[in-house]
Formats: structure tokens, C-alpha cells, sequence
């Protein structure tokens, strides 16, 4: 178990900055600016360099195959909003550069690989631990970082503009810890908190169930108890980080009869017996994200492993859900953004019939579209941010943030795909990932139906 840490002392030169301190500098900077040796080293993380100054007169369509800009680095800082975007803190910044090296050095290079496998390695986890980039909301006591969520939403908004998929660092740190942090006992947070911020513990959550989808309180699985221990039986599947994580939060039926009030959560360690991986699930995007089938058969755990109160299960996902919803929201608009941006280099390079694509009437109107849309997603996440970061936000705002952001995002990705003709069918290509990977988004965490519905009853 890691001890918490305190203000980094001096580094050398060399030495790498961790998200963790990285975020807790920054904090430290802005009140106490006389300290001139920390001020030196709060210089090392200024932002990268505005890739929109450089390098496009060079500029190469295969470069796009892998989001590059023409001289190699990312394309992820062209989208030009023409809005002030006031919601994140200096420190905020300082942990993106932190954030942005992690993805360009650890996981850019790999992406392919891990499609291929299928799966991330645990190297990449314990390496992001390393890093202090897990678990950054979480208490310092605990191994966090002592952030709040905006740096939560800097680590996905950076992952999102690069294209990233597979790392389940969002559902590990900002929708499973949490229930950890919020509703688990003294002894649970010390036990499992520490290792899943240095990555040696790698966490998912199992709700849904065969033939239950959005509808929690229809799940079957049940926790019997018998004595000291409750014994566990049933099946989940779409099971983010299913195959790797070493423990697992599973919502059960602790009373049968009592609908909803019967719900709880309880840990089940990954080598507990009677419990089995099933097959990894072969999804159309999003490949290199290991989505399993989880199965229980008589799985015996002790009742010291359940998380709050018996029959409280559905009140505690209920608590979490405007959270998971809202990082969807926001890894969609940094989608959005990142995925206009390839296209409108894609159009202004690539020629038809003569004529660069952008000098069509048509292209230009269809970009204006999407210009404005983004804009228009860009800030509802940013007020619905802002406010999370104060209060929390409602289920009903959550779900307006989802089904806005997602949807739009899916409806401009389609139009964006066409202009790309046939190099938008193409996997290489950063807007056919995108196209691929961002459809589940409408699905996930509740579909889009289910948000028309929360937004609904209180119309």
C-alpha cells in the first residue's frame, strides 16, 4: 500500500513530472508565488506548443491515417472555438500537458497493437499509476491525486482528442473508484484504493445483465446469504475492463421480493472461486477495450465485502449514474472537435474533379453546420462543468448532456464520413475510429431513449 504524498520535494532536471504532484504544484503555485524553486519546475509542464502555427503547408493526406499533424505530432489543438473556455484552473492546465506526454509517449504507439491483441496490457495501467494519473479525484489518503473532476475531464477530453481507445483508465477512476471512496467503509478504502490509483488493482462494475440492458431493477443475479458470507449466483455481460480487472463491483439481488429495494453492491475478488471470465465480446468498435461476459456460480464472499447497506444498491448507482452519464457527454465533445478538425485538413488537401474538396459549396456549408454544433455542445458541457464541479448535477441534466452531446456528435461523424468518401471507410483514417468507436456512446450508460425519458418527466 502506497503512503499518501505530500508536496514533492525538488527534482532533477531529468525526472518526470507525475499527474499527481503535478496537480498538486499547480494548486500550490497559485498560492504561494514567491516559492521561486517550485515556480521553476511548475515551467516544465507549460502547455505543448499550438500545433496550428506550424506545419500545414506540408501537409500529407496519410498523415491523418494516424491523427499527425504533417511534421509528426498530434492534431489535437486546431479546433478553434473563438470562446474563452473559463471553467478550468491554471493547475487544470498543467495536469493536461502532463496528461497529453502520457498519450503521446504510452499509448499513441501502441494503439494498433492493442487492437490487434484485442486488450491493454498492464503495463500501460501500472505505467498510468506510475504517472498518478489513475484515480486523480480520489483522496490523497487513499493513493489520489487530490483533484476534483475537472482534472478527471482533462484526462478524458485528451484521451478522446487523440483517438485513444481501449485504456479503461475513465471507468476505472471516475465511475468505479468512487463508490469505493463514497460508500465503502474505512477498512474497504485502505484495502482496495491505494492499489487501484498505482494500478496494480484494476476495477469494473457488473449491471447489466441478458435481457435486462438499461433496466437495472429486472436484474437477476442474487447474493444469498449464509452466515458470515453471502453466496453469489447469475451472469453480466458488456463488462468494461471485464477481463483484466482483478476485482469487481456487482450489483445483486440481496432480497428477490423487493424490487429495487433489494439491490446491493458487493466486491468480488477475480480469483474467488466459482467465479469465470467468459468470452471477450466482439464489438464493432472500440476493439482494443476488453468487454467481457462475467459468470457466478456459487461464488462465496465474505459480507464484509459488500459496499454500504444491505438493500441500498439501486440509491448508491442512482448517487454515480449523472457522473458516468456527463463524462460521456464529455468525451464526445472532445470528439467532435478533434474529428472536425481531421476532416477539415482532410477536404482542403484532398482534390476531386480539379478542385480541392473544401472549394465544393456543399463541403463548406456541411462543416458550417458542424462548426456551429460543436460550438453549441462545446458549451452546454462547459456550463453543465461548471456547475458539476460546484453541486453535482441532476439526473435530468445529465441526460440532457448525454443525449445532446452523443447525438450530435453521431449525426455530424456520419456527414464527416461522406466527405471523406472513400478514405472514410478506412480504418487508418482517424474519422472512420471515430465513426466506429463514438456509436456505442448513444448506448451506453443508458441510451438515448432512457435519457429522453428521465428529460421527459420533468417537462
Amino acid at each position: 500500500m502506497r503512503k499518501a504524498r505530500n508536496h514533492p520535494g525538488p527534482r532533477s532536471s531529468s525526472s518526470r513530472w507525475s499527474g499527481r504532484s503535478a496537480i498538486k504544484t499547480a494548486q500550490a503555485v497559485l498560492t504561494i508565488i514567491r516559492d521561486r524553486p517550485r515556480l521553476d519546475r511548475f515551467r516544465r509542464c507549460r502547455p505543448a506548443p499550438d500545433p496550428t502555427q506550424r506545419g500545414w503547408s506540408n501537409f500529407r493526406p496519410h498523415r491523418l491515417a494516424s491523427g499527425l499533424n504533417p511534421n509528426g505530432s498530434r492534431a489535437q489543438e486546431t479546433f478553434q472555438m473563438q470562446i474563452a473556455r473559463s471553467v478550468f484552473r491554471e493547475d487544470h492546465e498543467m495536469f493536461r500537458a502532463t496528461v497529453r506526454r502520457f498519450i503521446e509517449r504510452e499509448c499513441v504507439p501502441r494503439q494498433e497493437e492493442w487492437d490487434d491483441a484485442g486488450r491493454v496490457d498492464r503495463e500501460v495501467w501500472l505505467k498510468a499509476g506510475q504517472e498518478g494519473l489513475l484515480g486523480v479525484i480520489l483522496p490523497e489518503e487513499y493513493g489520489g491525486g487530490g483533484g476534483d473532476f475537472g482534472h478527471a475531464v482533462v484526462m478524458a477530453e485528451e484521451m478522446a482528442r487523440a483517438n485513444i481507445s481501449g485504456p479503461g483508465f475513465q471507468v476505472h477512476s471516475d465511475i468505479i473508484a468512487p463508490y469505493i471512496a463514497r460508500v465503502g467503509n474505512e477498512e474497504q478504502k485502505r484495502k482496495w484504493l491505494p492499489r487501484a490509483c498505482s494500478g496494480e488493482l484494476i476495477l469494473s462494475i457488473a449491471m447489466t445483465e441478458p435481457g435486462t440492458g438499461s433496466d437495472l431493477k429486472s436484474i437477476r443475479t442474487t447474493a444469498v446469504r449464509d452466515g458470515d458470507d453471502y453466496v453469489i449466483n447469475g451472469s453480466k455481460t458488456f463488462i468494461s475492463n471485464g477481463l483484466n480487472s482483478d476485482i469487481v463491483i456487482v450489483v445483486c439481488k440481496t432480497d428477490a421480493n423487493a424490487g429495487a429495494k433489494g439491490m446491493s453492491l458487493i466486491v468480488v475478488e477475480a480469483d474467488r472461486a466459482g467465479f469465470r471470465r467468459g468470452r471477450k465480446l466482439k464489438k464493432v468498435g472500440q476493439h482494443a477495450a476488453d468487454t467481457a461476459e462475467l459468470f457466478f456460480d456459487n461464488v462465496r464472499v465474505p459480507v464484509s465485502n459488500r459496499l454500504g447497506e444491505e438493500g441500498m444498491g439501486f440509491k448508491y448507482l442512482m448517487g454515480e449514474l449523472p457522473q458516468e452519464r456527463f463524462s460521456i457527454a464529455v468525451s464526445a465533445a472532445a470528439r467532435l472537435e478533434a474529428a472536425l478538425d481531421h476532416t477539415l485538413a482532410y477536404v482542403k488537401e484532398r482534390k476531386a474533379f480539379g478542385h480541392t474538396v473544401w472549394d465544393f459549396q456543399n463541403t463548406k456549408f456541411k462543416l458550417a453546420d458542424i462548426k456551429a454544433q460543436a460550438v453549441a455542445v462545446r458549451l452546454m458541457v462547459d456550463h453543465y462543468l461548471a456547475e458539476h464541479m460546484k453541486r453535482g448535477l441532476t439526473l435530468q441534466e445529465s441526460a440532457i448532456a448525454k443525449l445532446f452531446a452523443t447525438e450530435t456528435l453521431g449525426k455530424a461523424l456520419d456527414e464527416m464520413v461522406q466527405l471523406h468518401g472513400g478514405y472514410g471507410y478506412m480504418m487508418e483514417y482517424p474519422i472512420a475510429r471515430s465513426f466506429v468507436d463514438m456509436r456505442v456512446s448513444r448506448i451506453y450508460g443508458g441510451t438515448s431513449e432512457v435519457m429522453r425519458d428521465l428529460i421527459s418527466r420533468q417537462l
